[in-house]
């Protein structure tokens, strides 16, 4: 939500008409989070789910970019992936509330949302404009989609490169067994890459995959800041909020620099 910059593809006759949107404030997810989510009346507006276990402590609000992306934040303040609270013992597998959430793309849809369209994606400080950590919930591009299906020999169980870029960056990839995310997405990141030291220089992004065998289970993406080749770490630029690759759409929303 309130990427930096957006742009409707293939609009025709728009071109060079649309203004530009103003930047958000950085704390306007926060300011959602209390206004609708902490509402003493319940879940209001923008926000679809409140979950206060012990164990989860996060909502679920619909985002204003596209009709099938959401977010799933935490209920309590935290900054993003570089916060150091999220690799310590105990804080909730944001990432697995997160894939359970995408039955609300299903819906939205209208029709199934396949395993391996579905995303998670959790973009780096360079690369979101909202200081309230928030993972977007959506469909993966479908040249995305087809690039991994093309490197899939290159999928292991420990993280390395894949051998050509998606949307131009530099990408490591591991798998993930299993139908849901038991492990820690972030905690792979930070303690099998990145370092939880480095971690905010760095962008994720979780798909679901099948193996050749039809077992279920997932693919992790992650890219690094790199000012070389202009890459803020938006491991979002992967998602199309247009899910063209299910609704056939000519359009599509993404982020571009």
């Amino acid at each position: 939500m309130f990427p930096r910059s957006l742009l409707l593809l293939s609009l025709a006759g728009l071109a060079g008409c649309a203004s530009t949107p103003p930047p958000a404030h950085s704390d306007a997810l926060w300011r959602v989070i209390q206004r609708d989510c902490r509402n003493p009346q319940g879940p209001q507006g923008s926000c679809l789910q409140v979950n206060e276990a012990a164990d989860r402590r996060d909502v679920l609000v619909k985002d204003t970019h596209g009709d099938y992306q959401f977010l799933l934040m935490p209920l309590d303040k935290v900054s993003g992936i570089e916060s150091p609270a999220l690799y310590q013992r105990g804080v909730p597998n944001y990432f697995a509330a997160a894939w359970q959430a995408r039955v609300h793309s299903e819906r939205a849809l209208g029709q199934t949302l396949p395993r391996e369209v579905a995303s998670l994606a959790l973009n780096s400080p360079h690369g979101r404009s909202q200081h309230q950590l928030h993972i977007h919930v959506d469909c993966l591009r479908a040249d995305v989609l087809q690039a991994l299906d093309a490197q899939a020999g290159a999928l292991g169980p420990e993280w390395a490169p894949l051998p050509a870029p998606l949307r131009g960056h530099v990408y490591q990839a591991r798998v993930l067994p299993g139908p849901e995310l038991t492990a820690n997405p972030l905690n792979l990141l930070a303690y099998g890459l990145s370092g939880v030291a480095e971690a905010g220089q760095w962008s994720l992004l979780v798909a679901g995959r099948q193996d050749v065998q039809g077992t279920p289970g997932f693919v992790l993406l992650a890219t690094r800041v790199d000012a070389a080749t202009r890459n803020e770490a938006s491991a979002e630029e992967l998602q199309d909020h247009a899910c063209s690759v299910l609704t056939g759409a000519d359009q599509v929303l993404e982020r571009v620099r």
